[in-house]
């Protein structure tokens, strides 16, 4: 059985996973934003094309994706506050990470092996052709199907997490490895990016912008090195581009409180308000008085609907400014809060962890919730690559 786990390929990853949706590389950002909010997607391809229709069997290649992160920090900074109209005209490369490697082409008769080795080299994302629907189909075209041009085949991608479910799916074979705890196997990683609870969330756009890169998070901790949140950018993929105002303004506490599941509340987007007119963000500030009217308009209705349905209502509390879990397991809400585990937590439950929340990664806390470190994707991998290793 370990043997044929070897001989697996990326085409049998794909199977069952959706075409890529594609954005032109010639787009504006506002263009770009309108498509994450059409199809509703955190990820959106970015091709470049030489007649611009990959799709009709054009010379084409993936550059890169984008997400509503990567809109968001670019509306936060500082000189986009004023117009992000103009902003939102800019090219969509100035959206593109400087961080190369990070989308790649591969043949659906790579292997396995080759698909993790590329993820441990820095790659997100592997895109795969899948015009063919058969495994035999796909692997008798790798000897004659560029890595660029693909007669107009569609194509899916294959990300970290894809890989370790996978994975996850064989466990048993990485048994007594899989049972052993993250700190036992030495992957708790103390190169981790976080902030103070109490600084400005401005401080932290670069943080932002580098923990999506790495597919990793910002950790939010007191002046004592508690871990009582995050901004991760699993959590901003899914907001909307108002946040770039709430960056802007307020603390990281507060920020984290904007994001957090029920909305954002009324003082502190009041708050938000404030703080851009008196730093005359005038464009910010109109469209984010348009963003807060709808979500009003919004909660009124859905408060008419409860009382006229005779729904009791139980308000969203938060205890205090913030509140400490001693719990070693994943935190349920899954907004700011953190996934946390203990270095004594075994490698497979890391994982499930993980995956159940889709995130690449889970913080490390000791007993009082001192942040410790942090445990990612890539590190599960290296400890899987090793026993591969031994395997052959």
């Amino acid at each position: 059985m370990a043997v044929r786990f070897l001989n697996y390929v990326v085409a049998d990853l794909c199977l069952g996973k959706p075409p890529l949706r594609s954005l032109p590389a010639s787009i504006t950002v506002g263009e770009a934003l309108t498509a994450l909010k059409t199809f509703e997607e955190n990820y959106i391809s970015v091709w470049s094309c030489k007649d611009h229709n990959h799709q009709d069997g054009g010379d084409c290649v993936c550059i890169g994706k984008v997400c509503m992160v990567d809109i968001i920090c670019f509306l936060a900074n500082e000189e986009n506050l004023s117009s992000p109209a103009e902003a939102l005209s800019s090219p969509l490369s100035a959206l593109l990470s400087p961080f190369p490697g990070l989308v790649r082409h591969v043949e659906p008769c790579s292997s396995l092996l080759d698909a993790i080795d590329l993820i441990l080299q820095g790659t997100q994302n592997l895109v795969v052709p899948i015009k063919t629907s058969s495994r035999s189909k796909a692997l008798q075209n790798c000897s004659t199907t560029s890595t660029t041009h693909h007669n107009g085949g569609e194509f899916c991608w294959l990300t970290q997490e894809d890989v370790i479910r996978f994975l996850l799916s064989s466990i048993g074979l990485f048994s007594p490895v899989s049972a052993r705890s993250v700190e036992s196997l030495g992957i708790i990683s103390t190169d981790f990016m976080a902030i103070w609870y109490h600084s400005p969330a401005s401080t932290a756009i670069g943080a932002i912008s580098h923990s999506l890169a790495e597919q990793t998070s910002v950790g939010v901790v007191d002046n004592n090195g508690i871990l009582v949140g995050e901004i991760s950018p699993f959590t901003l993929a899914g907001c909307d581009e108002s946040v770039a105002a709430a960056i802007a303004t307020l603390s990281t506490g507060d920020l984290m409180a904007y994001i957090d599941c029920g909305g954002p509340p009324d003082d502190i987007v009041k708050v938000v308000k404030e703080r851009l007119k008196e730093r005359n963000y005038e464009g910010t500030l109109e469209e984010f008085e348009i963003f807060s009217s709808n979500i009003s308009s919004s909660n009124s209705s859905s408060s008419e609907d409860d009382e006229s349905s005779g729904s009791p209502i139980t308000p969203l509390t938060r205890p205090g400014r913030y509140s400490k879990s001693r719990s070693y397991s994943a935190r349920m809400v899954r907004r700011a809060e953190a996934i946390v585990c203990h270095p004594g937590s075994s490698l497979v439950a890391v994982m499930i962890q993980a995956l159940a929340h889709r995130v690449n990664y889970v913080w490390v806390i000791e007993d009082d919730c001192r942040l410790v470190g942090i445990v990612t994707f890539t590190n599960m991998l290296e400890v899987f690559r090793e026993h591969f290793h031994s395997m052959s």
